[in-house]
């Protein structure tokens, strides 16, 4: 298969529809070929709960936060990452207002990811430029499978963040923390989720600290946090701020520095040096079980 401009031949329920979903297919029908859909939105998209039981799948944008699910886990994928799904995983994606996604579709597994099933994969500069490359009305089709095998390579597995909560039925806060892992800068309070839920603050608070073991407003906190650092080394200060809901820089400098130790640039610059995401290690002392924030 070959083409481009064409409509997506992949399906999957998208619940907010794109402005825009182009297709450039390079040789798909064989092993060894590749399919990069991009979308365009002005409002936020999401690939609601979905399997692809053909094609494996990774999700990237490089102008903004994607945010991950599968089954119980939630990741945040910054622009030098994508989010990896094996085929026949059920996964669902979700990005924010005026961004571009890629969804890149392949019918062989990228070395590095054997045996993952979903997850967060580093992504190169190199492999990225590809990606773009690939989405060229003028792009050579001989040279696509070139670049497809140097896209697979540029890809480094990394850890999945999960939200450590133990197994067992889900209850309101459940469904709560779902929503706001979509968009962390969501400002709805407790009382007007509780409202909502039909269901009392009481009830949503006990719900909380049954489930993740901490408040309702810590939830959010870290979850907004753990939000930021998959943007904070393609994006300035104030962008994430506002990206993740803080009213200023200044607040999220400072929550950031109460929860990690340092500041957001200190993690910039600790990310790079490492070349690992700049995430925490735990802390042994807290006893937090949620996933990640505020």
């Amino acid at each position: 298969m070959s083409g481009r401009g064409q409509s997506a031949m992949v399906t999957g329920p998208i619940t907010a529809d794109p402005v825009s979903c182009e297709e450039f297919g390079y040789g798909l029908g064989r092993p060894d070929g590749i399919l990069v859909l991009r979308y365009r939105s002005v409002a936020r998209l999401a690939f609601a709960e979905q399997r692809e039981d053909f094609l494996h799948q990774l999700y990237w944008s490089p102008d903004g936060l994607l945010s991950a699910r599968q089954g119980r886990h939630t990741a945040f994928v910054g622009p030098d990452e994508v989010f990896w799904v094996h085929r026949a995983v059920t996964h669902e994606v979700h990005a924010a207002d005026r961004q571009s996604v890629y969804r890149i579709c392949l019918r062989e597994v990228p070395p590095a990811l054997h045996g993952l099933g979903a997850g967060v994969a580093a992504i190169d500069a190199g492999a990225a430029r590809l990606v773009l490359a690939l989405t060229d009305r003028g792009y050579d089709e001989r040279d696509a499978p070139e670049a497809r095998s140097r896209i697979m390579a540029g890809l480094t597995p990394r850890s999945l963040p999960v939200d450590g909560r133990p197994t067992g039925g889900p209850g309101v806060a459940v469904t709560v923390a779902t929503a706001l892992a979509r968009d962390p800068s969501d400002a709805t309070g407790l009382a007007e989720w509780a409202d909502r839920l039909h269901v009392s603050v009481k009830t949503l608070q006990r719900d909380f600290a049954r489930e993740f073991g901490m408040s309702y407003s810590r939830w959010r906190t870290k979850l907004r946090l753990r939000a930021s650092l998959a943007l904070l080394e393609t994006r300035p200060v104030g962008e994430v701020a506002r990206r993740i809901g803080y009213a200023s820089p200044s607040a999220f400098i400072s929550a950031f520095a109460r929860e990690y130790g340092y500041t957001p640039g200190r993690a910039v610059t600790m990310r790079g040096a490492a070349g690992i995401p700049a995430e925490p290690a735990p802390d042994p002392a807290r006893s937090d079980r949620g996933p990640m924030a505020d």
